[in-house]
């Protein structure tokens, strides 16, 4: 076997714990010394006078998006006491996150990225100010903080507003709809501070006129509701420079991904117009970024928003990743919670970050310009940003050190009326496997100055604020989401959503049954095709719901349809969503009021392939308002549809082997499948799934090599990486099932358990070998995917097993890394000798 080299060293590595626990006492002794052990110091000091008398903004605050594609969704399906742990670390002041903006969709059932929000008015003068989840989260959201500012947006709308023109001021226009939203947060007593137009749209043409319509609409109506425009670019900026009318209306510039779209946010920009407009400029949508990964990202953002383009919001996209595995978003947020079956939650390291401005700060303090800059005046080594209350009576100043490489010293002195005496800081370490905000020792002034030494890749912020109680608690383990599972939806009030279900496009809630059937159905209700925020070439209403791991089950539902030439769909083994609604990995079976059926896999395209022998017309179905039962049954790769309990296909295919379950309307050049149909009685009952107990090669689909132990390690610590098949035992992987469903894959050549380094959440993290310990990193769900392959899950995560940067090459580390659908995360399992 050749000899090969590794990057990172192959060796023993203290217990977990312990090395934590040395960090810690690293850390302590570095803030009360000035000295960290081990580490060289840097020759960059930086002095800092913190001065009450410097001009600057004022602070509007730090927060969040809750829409622009459902991802709260799953939230509101937690159970009871996790609900409320996460809603705490989101809101809770002092806590967690401590949001000071929350922003909502305004719903129109229409797909904004990974999923469709309900509107409130689903047909033209219909208005239930009831639908959607948003005002329950707004209501979670001022329970516990009454100060947190309230921001209105919309991504789509219902589809007979102007003419189907966002932009149109026809009757009934968007500005009404937005009218009728604004009265329906006044029933729920809520007040929107912010409102602004269509997200990332903006006509230069139309778009002035009607932001200058939806002015007059505030004050007719009453609102004081300021107007943030346009929530796309700078180029309103352009427009207020020339047009008074349009200055008037807008009170707020916003513009998404100021720092760069998904970027590492070392570099902020406005315009000299937006800076000249005398208006509040805003990073109104920012972030786009894992929990865990895009932490880092956010702490630069923060800072050099304000430092480098004056901006006094930011506002993280989006609020939490409450949504299913199997999108493309689905570990992007500040928290990460998509089982609420098992209430397991992930507060990820972006919390941390946010809570480091947040909980120091409130919305009306003032940035103090002169006591803000660049470590050593260079951004390389990080950056501060200090704010004032308005009274002078506290400030804090925020550190960031996300590129530095050594230690660095800061002395700060207090002038123009701020207090001094004993300063507080907290910190948090990016560096640390599950980092969290911890308190560090006092500082005290020696001649007048505060000395503080700031390791690298760490946040400190130093205030003369108090009261924070970062919150500690965790959530449970993840567990598959057990079957059988079924739902009468007859138990839900009229315009609620089923649970666990996540609407894709319409709106599917209940609503009194018909064809003589008594009580609550779901029923899909959207009536005409939205005016769409994504561009895909079918908009068809569907919803999804259940476990992207099930794979041997059989789903059934009763369905009626409304309309004539209607046609109601029942989705299985629902498996990747292209981005934007632009195409879905799934199996259906359509039914139509004519009584032809037809068995169908959809792939990301939207392209659509009837199955072999897998369609026809049964004769009994006809016409509307009469109920029937659609039911599909996965065994390995054998499907087969029934159709009021008769059997009318059982076909072989391989292209999807596990997913969820789903229910929709089929579409067509006129309607685009926003009709009515109702659904009742769902089951989902489990098949028989095979044992992979044995020994196996794990060879990856993109590349062709093997899951491979560097070197023939078999020491604690030892990389995993693809290398060719090389008939060693280090390429050999015993998977044992536990009680739960789920692995552990044990190395034969060291009889070590393939492992997540300290248990991280961080994606991107380098898998290794370490004896077993029975902990969830070294627990995996083994799940089909497509055409014999498997996707490995961690237990502890939800990461799957990935080969970085989908490489070919040998020596490539083997990673963990969000589902993405790729194909370099996908595994075939070949029995080794």
């Amino acid at each position: 076997m050749p000899v090969r080299t590794h990057p990172h060293p192959v060796g023993m590595r203290a217990p977990r714990l312990w090395a934590a626990a040395l960090a810690v006492v690293g850390l302590c002794l570095a803030l009360v010394t000035g000295v960290a052990p081990g580490r060289a110091h840097a020759a960059t000091a930086t002095a800092i006078s913190v001065d009450g008398n410097s001009q600057g903004r004022t602070f509007d605050g730090v927060g969040a998006i809750s829409g622009g594609g459902g991802n709260t969704r799953l939230l509101v399906d937690y159970p009871e006491p996790r609900r409320s742990q996460i809603l705490d670390y989101l809101f809770k002041p002092g806590y967690g996150a401590s949001l000071q903006i929350l922003k909502v969709e305004i719903g129109g059932d229409t797909n904004t990225t990974d999923g469709a929000e309900s509107s409130i008015e689903h047909s033209p003068g219909t208005i239930n100010c009831n639908n959607g989840y948003e005002w329950w989260l707004m209501r979670q959201a001022k329970q516990r903080n009454p100060h947190i500012k309230l921001y209105g947006l919309a991504w789509g709308a219902p589809g007979f507003l102007g003419g189907h023109d966002f932009w149109s001021t026809t009757s009934p226009s968007t500005v009404d709809y937005l009218m009728n939203w604004l009265d329906c947060a006044k029933q729920h007593n809520f007040t929107i501070d912010y409102l602004g137009g269509w997200n990332e749209r903006y006509d230069r043409a139309k778009s002035p006129a009607w932001y200058e319509a939806l002015h007059a609409a505030l004050a007719k109506h009453g609102y004081a509701t300021k107007v943030v425009g346009a929530d796309n670019d700078w180029a309103i900026a352009d427009d207020i420079a020339s047009d008074s009318a349009l200055s008037s209306a807008v009170d707020i510039v916003g513009a998404h991904y100021v720092c760069g779209y998904r970027s590492s946010q070392t570099n902020c920009s406005s315009t000299a117009n937006a800076q000249a407009s005398g208006k509040q400029l805003w990073a109104s949508e920012n972030g786009s970024d894992d929990a865990d990964a895009g932490a880092m990202a956010m702490a630069r953002g923060i800072n050099h928003g304000y430092l480098d383009a004056k901006l006094t919001a930011y506002i993280n996209w989006p609020l939490v990743a409450s949504i299913s595995p199997n999108l493309d978003y689905n570990g992007v947020g500040l928290v990460q919670a998509n089982q609420p079956w098992s209430g397991a939650y992930n507060v990820g390291r972006s919390t941390w970050t946010m809570a480091q401005t947040s909980q120091f700060t409130s919305p009306g303090w003032k940035y103090l310009d002169t006591s803000s800059g660049y470590l050593g005046g260079n951004r390389a080594g990080g950056s501060y940003v200090s704010y004032a209350a308005p009274d002078k009576s506290a400030w804090s100043t925020v550190f960031e050190t996300m590129d530095a490489t050594a230690d660095q010293t800061v002395s700060l002195s207090v002038t123009g009326g701020l207090p001094g005496g004993t300063l507080h800081v907290w910190t948090t370490d990016q560096n640390a496997g599950q980092p969290r905000m911890v308190a560090a020792p006092d500082l005290s002034a020696t001649g007048g100055t505060y000395q503080l030494t700031l390791q690298p890749k760490h946040l400190y912020t130093v205030t003369t604020t108090t009261g924070q109680a970062p919150g500690t608690v965790t959530g449970p383990q993840r567990t598959p989401q057990p079957l059988p599972y079924s739902d009468s939806f007859a138990g839900y009030p009229s315009g609620a959503e089923a649970k666990y279900f996540a609407g894709m496009n319409g709106a599917f809630e209940a609503a009194p049954c018909g064809g003589g059937r008594s009580g609550q159905c779901l029923r899909q209700m959207t009536t005409t095709p939205p005016i769409q925020w994504t561009n895909e070439t079918a908009n068809q209403p569907y919803t999804t719901m259940g476990d992207v791991n099930w794979s041997d089950y059989t789903v059934s539902t009763d369905v009626l349809l409304e309309r004539s030439g209607g046609a109601a769909d029942l989705l299985g083994h629902v498996g990747w969503q292209k981005q934007n609604n632009n195409g879905l990995n799934a199996y259906h079976l359509t039914l139509d009021t004519t009584g032809t059926w037809a068995l169908q896999k959809s792939d990301q395209s939207w392209n659509f392939t009837t199955l072999s022998k897998a369609s026809g017309k049964i004769a009994k179905v006809h016409g509307t308002d009469t109920w029937h039962k659609l039911s599909l049954t996965f065994q390995g790769s054998t499907i087969t549809a029934k159709i009021d309990g008769t059997q009318v296909a059982s076909v072989t295919d391989t292209s999807y082997g596990a997913g969820q379950i789903g229910l929709g309307t089929v579409w067509d050049t006129k309607t685009h499948g926003y009709y009515g149909v109702q659904y009742s009685n769902l089951s989902v009952t489990p098949g028989t799934a095979p044992s992979l107990k044995g020994t196996y090669n794990l060879v990856n689909v993109n590349s062709g090599m093997l899951l491979d132990a560097a070197d023939e390690g078999t020491s604690d610590g030892t990389p995993i990486i693809q290398w060719p098949a090389n008939g060693g035992a280090n390429q050999k992987w015993t998977l044992t099932a536990n009680a739960d469903g789920y692995y552990t894959i044990t190395n034969v050549g060291s009889d070590k358990t393939l492992d997540v380094p300290a248990e991280t959440m961080l994606p991107g993290t380098q898998l290794d070998l370490w004896g077993a310990n029975g902990g969830t990193n070294q627990q995996w769900a083994v799940t089909p995917s497509t055409n014999g392959a498997y996707t490995i899950e961690s237990r502890n995560s939800g990461h799957l097993v990935d080969v970085s940067g989908a490489s070919t090459s040998q020596n490539t580390p083997v990673i963990q890394w969000n589902p993405n659908g790729g194909s370099n995360q996908q595994w075939k399992l070949v029995k080794a000798g």
